[in-house]
């Protein structure tokens, strides 16, 4: 990579300084130390310059260990993030499966009763069918019933009316047997007297 030579100025004195960061980054550096060493300076005034060159150094090292500390913890953490993330997307997948085969299992319990909601309904318009077929047999019986009771009332009838015929034919044969019978009892005595 190219080499950046960047001329800065850190508590008064002029550095060029030779770096590949880009020239923003040697700047912003350079500026970073120059604040440290006049925070120092401000805190202690009798600090020489190389002192305050070795307070900042410390200090800077101190907040880089500190850092880099963080960095580890943050880097602990994103892996234990990254398992987590791992495991909640198991447990997502998992939950999904389960959705999926829930839905299923409760498209085919809906397909079920579904199919039962029809053979109900089909069993309950068979049974209306029969119960009306039943009905309309029994006004058939009825009628057939009331017709044939119609025809033995009458056929009852006509036998009563040819019996009382035949009664009153023999009550007249009766009558003039009798009569008959009288009239040759009288011609049997007229026949004793002429006898005698």
């Amino acid at each position: 990579m190219e080499s950046n030579k960047v001329s800065v100025k850190i508590y008064g004195q002029e550095y060029v300084i030779s770096g590949e960061k880009p020239r923003e980054q040697i700047v912003k550096v350079a500026a970073y130390v120059d604040n440290q060493m006049h925070e120092i300076a401000s805190a202690a005034p009798s600090c020489s310059v190389t002192d305050l060159a070795v307070l900042s150094a410390v200090n800077i090292a101190d907040e880089s260990f500190v850092s880099r500390d963080e960095v580890e913890e943050l880097k602990k953490l994103n892996v234990q993030l990254e398992k987590d993330a791992q495991h909640y997307v198991q447990l997502w997948d998992e939950s999904k499966k389960n959705f999926l085969q829930y839905k299923e299992e409760n498209q085919g319990v809906a397909n079920q009763r579904d199919e039962m909601t029809r053979k109900v309904a089909a069993k309950e318009r068979e049974i209306q069918e029969l119960k009306m077929a039943a009905e309309k047999l029994q006004d058939e019986l009825q009628k057939a019933a009331q017709q044939t009771l119609e025809e033995a009332k009458k056929k009852a009838q006509e036998a009563i009316e040819e019996a009382e015929a035949k009664c009153k034919e023999l009550e007249n044969s009766f009558f003039d047997l009798q009569m008959e019978n009288l009239q040759l009892k009288k011609e049997l005595e007229t026949y004793r007297r002429n006898m005698e």
